[in-house]
C-alpha cells in the first residue's frame, strides 16, 4: 500500500509518500480501501513536532477516511465486503488501506459520495460533541463560530440551522459572502475588526449563548467575556500557536502564557460554563458516541448535513495540502486521495 509520512520534524516538505505491506485485519476489525482521507489541523501541528498525541515522527497521522470495506474480520456483523463506509482511524489515515475497530465505522448512506463523507468524522462530530452533546443547543439560540469558513465550522452552522439556532462567525473577509450564502446571520473579519466589540454590537449588549473556538490564548479570554448568562464557552484546539512551516517555540509560549484560568467563583457568578473538546482524546468513549455518529450519518443521508469540500490532493501533492490548509486558504474541507 501507499502511505503519507512524516519524515522528519518540520515543513510540509517533509511529507513522503511511501511503499508498506498491506496491513491484515484481526477480530473486530474491517479493513478500508481508502477512496480519500481528510486533513486536519492536527495533522499540520504533529508534523511540526506539536501535537503530543501524535505517534513519535516518523509516522502516518490521519485521523478520517471513506472508502469500501474489503476484509472483514472475526466476530462483525453489520458490515460485508463492498460496503461503502466512513471511519475515525486513530492515526494512520494517511494511507491507500486501513485496518480500524468496526465499531468506528459507519456506511454511508447511498446518496453520498465518498468524497463527501471523508469529510464527516472529525469535523462533524467535533461540533456535534460541542453543539448538542455538551453545548445542549436550544432553537433561538445564538452561537459565535470562530474560523467559520473552516469543516468544523461549515459543520457547526448546519447543525446550528437543524437546531432553529443561529449563528455569527469569525472569517477572513473573503469568505463572508459565500459563508452569508450557507446561512451565517452575520460575519466578521477577524483580521480588521475586534470580535468582542462586534458581537456585543450585533447582540445588542446582551452576548452569545455558544461560543466555538479553536484558536486558544487571548481569544479564548475574550471568547469567554462575549457569553450571555447561561452562555457556554467551547475549547477545542490551539490553532493560534501555529505560526510559519515549523515549529516556532516563541509563538507557543505566548499562547500558553496568555491562555487564561477561569476561576470558579466567575463562573459560578456569571453563570457560565468552559468546555474543553479533543476528538483524538476520546477513542475510548466511542461506543457512548455511537448514537450522535447514528444521527449525523441519518441527516446526512437526508441532506439536512453536507459537508463542503474545497479542494482533494493527490497523495504525491500532500506537502501542497498542508500548505493549503495552513495559509488558511480553505473554504471547508480538504481531503488527500491516494
Amino acid at each position: 500500500m501507499q502511505q503519507v509520512w512524516i519524515s522528519s520534524k518540520g515543513a510540509p516538505e517533509t511529507l513522503q509518500v511511501r511503499e508498506a505491506a498491506d496491513p491484515q485485519v484481526g477480530a473486530g476489525q474491517v479493513r478500508i480501501r481508502v477512496a480519500f482521507a481528510g486533513v486536519n489541523f492536527a495533522d499540520i501541528q504533529a508534523r511540526m513536532g506539536q501535537y503530543p498525541d501524535a505517534p513519535p515522527i516518523p509516522c502516518v497521522v490521519g485521523y478520517e477516511v471513506a472508502g469500501v470495506i474489503d476484509q472483514v474480520g472475526s466476530g462483525v456483523t453489520g458490515f460485508s465486503e463492498g460496503d461503502r463506509v466512513l471511519s475515525f482511524t486513530r492515526f494512520g489515515g494517511y494511507s491507500d488501506t486501513v485496518v480500524v475497530d468496526a465499531s468506528w465505522v459507519h456506511k454511508v448512506p447511498d446518496a453520498v459520495s465518498l468524497e463527501a463523507a471523508a469529510a464527516i468524522p472529525v469535523n462533524y462530530a467535533t461540533a456535534w460533541t460541542m453543539l448538542i452533546r455538551l453545548g445542549s443547543l436550544q432553537p433561538g439560540e445564538t452561537v459565535l463560530v470562530h474560523s467559520a469558513g473552516g469543516g468544523v465550522g461549515i459543520a457547526a452552522l448546519q447543525i446550528c440551522q437543524w437546531r432553529g439556532a443561529s449563528a455569527i462567525g469569525t472569517a477572513s473577509s473573503g469568505k463572508h459572502a459565500r459563508l452569508q450564502e450557507l446561512g451565517y446571520a452575520h460575519c466578521i473579519d477577524y483580521r480588521s475588526q475586534n470580535f468582542e466589540q462586534e458581537v456585543k454590537r450585533y447582540t445588542g449588549g446582551r452576548g452569545v449563548d455558544v461560543v466555538l473556538d479553536p484558536q486558544g490564548g487571548n481569544s479564548f479570554r475574550r471568547s469567554y467575556r462575549c457569553l450571555a448568562p447561561l452562555g457556554r464557552l467551547f475549547m477545542f484546539g490551539m490553532a493560534g500557536s501555529v505560526q510559519g512551516e515549523r515549529l516556532n517555540p516563541l509563538a507557543l509560549l505566548r499562547e500558553l502564557v496568555t491562555t487564561p484560568w477561569f476561576h470558579p467563583l466567575s463562573l459560578l457568578n456569571n453563570n457560565r460554563g468552559v468546555f474543553g473538546t479533543n476528538m483524538g482524546r476520546l477513542f475510548e468513549e466511542f461506543d457512548r458516541l455511537a448514537p450522535d455518529m447514528e444521527e449525523i450519518v441519518r441527516l446526512l443521508g437526508e441532506g439536512t448535513l453536507a459537508p463542503v469540500v474545497d479542494r482533494v490532493f493527490p497523495f504525491a501533492e500532500a506537502a501542497a495540502a498542508h500548505h493549503y490548509l495552513q495559509d488558511r486558504r480553505n473554504f471547508g474541507k480538504v481531503l488527500l486521495q491516494p
